[in-house]
């Protein structure tokens, strides 16, 4: 069945909505809001090739690249075909925290952007794995010309994934790994990059010998697991001891939960590694309430913690994390169906980020909620971020 695009996005938004909570109003502004072209993907388009491009030629993000060993090639032509298109999306938790939120706007505003897709359906599977299961069966249902999986664990959606393939749906998969590899072209953050990038910022600070405070995210995601394994591949060969650990779920309030039981159990600490950066800004909060030193610790690139950063001067990272990722998952979906020549691995591991580059992207007019770097316009970020 075609669902008109109004109708999908109505459809999109009952879903939603329905697990909706403290972060719901930014969601339902984002279904009701009329995203413009981005600069990138416009810029995509006005120097699109007649004929399909190579796959070098195809830019799905700022700092994506093909991955060097082990990758293959969609040929072009291989899934080409006239629009109008209907792309369907399995997001494993649009409101599981702040930065999955812009996820969704960032995707949302490349499909609006783009007149071919005249349905963009998607649905959120809460951090649920059965959910996610049954969202993939639906949108299958749907048939789609193309299904985006970012997968709630690296095998929530490896059968959805399969089928969909089996059924001639090219499969996009990004923002975690998966087990199975029957997709058609993956993005992936580099999750051991992003875990080492702070890992090895800690053992610097601490001349390799310390103690430290590990603040992680969703238990059994693959961002999460993986991050981890960077983190304790910087510690290798060092005597830094982890001395308190627990799942802060890459949430402000869960993460200062934690970072208050790890001080009030035992307040010594040389560090901090904090997988995502509400937790990072509530750890900071929790020290100056306690009146204690703020050691090195880590942090990304959210606006909140920036602030604090920029205004506080403690010794830190940012790991780079943009959630434009999710508009980069969209734009290799439309490059598939224009015929374009892909890789079928792609991988995202920029460097981490000094104070003076966090200083170039702070914005003290936009809310802490702002991740960056983003591909949003300024007229949407003043629309949901603007204070």
């Amino acid at each position: 069945m075609n669902i008109p695009k109004s109708k999908a996005t109505v459809l999109c938004r009952t879903i939603i909505e329905a697990h909706s909570a403290c972060l719901g109003a930014q969601w339902r502004k984002l279904m009701t809001t009329n995203f413009k072209k981005v600069a990138l993907a416009a810029l995509i388009a006005s120097t699109a090739l007649v004929a399909p491009a190579f796959a070098e030629d195809v830019i799905l993000m700022d700092g994506v690249e093909p991955r060097q060993e082990n990758n293959s090639v969609v040929e072009a032509g291989a899934f080409q075909t006239e629009g109008p298109w209907k792309i369907a999306m399995s997001h494993f938790g649009v409101n599981a925290n702040t930065w999955t939120v812009q996820t969704a706007h960032e995707a949302q505003g490349v499909a609006d952007g783009d007149d071919r897709i005249t349905d963009f359906i998607m649905l959120d599977a809460n951090f649920d794995q059965a959910k996610q299961v049954a969202d993939i069966e639906d949108l299958i249902a749907q048939d789609p010309d193309v299904l985006i999986v970012m997968p709630v664990t690296g095998t929530s959606a490896d059968a959805g994934i399969e089928a969909a393939v089996a059924a001639g749906i090219p499969v996009i998969v990004h923002t975690g790994r998966t087990e199975t590899q029957a997709f058609t072209v993956e993005i992936q953050g580099g999750a051991e990059n992003f875990g080492r990038v702070m890992g090895d910022f800690l053992v610097d600070q601490l001349g390799g010998t310390g103690n430290i405070w590990v603040l992680r995210g969703l238990p059994s995601h693959p961002e999460d697991i993986n991050r981890y394994a960077g983190l304790v591949q910087s510690l290798e060969g060092t005597d830094i001891t982890i001395t308190q650990e627990e799942h802060g779920n890459w949430v402000y309030d869960e993460g200062k939960r934690v970072c208050e039981t790890f001080y009030l159990n035992d307040p010594n600490v040389d560090g901090i590694w904090s997988s995502g950066a509400d937790m990072t800004r509530a750890c900071v909060d929790v020290l100056k309430q306690f009146g204690a030193d703020i050691p090195p610790l880590t942090g990304e690139g959210n606006n909140g913690y920036f602030g604090q950063w920029i205004e506080e001067g403690f010794p830190s990272i940012s790991a780079e994390y943009s959630p434009a990722q999710a508009a980069a998952g969209v734009r290799a979906a439309v490059a598939l169906l224009e015929g374009q020549e892909l890789n079928k691995h792609y991988i995202y591991e920029p460097a981490g980020w000094d104070v003076a580059k966090a200083g170039e992207y702070y914005r003290d007019d936009l809310t802490a909620n702002v991740w960056w770097p983003t591909e949003l316009p300024e007229e949407t970020l003043q629309e949901l971020y603007g204070q």
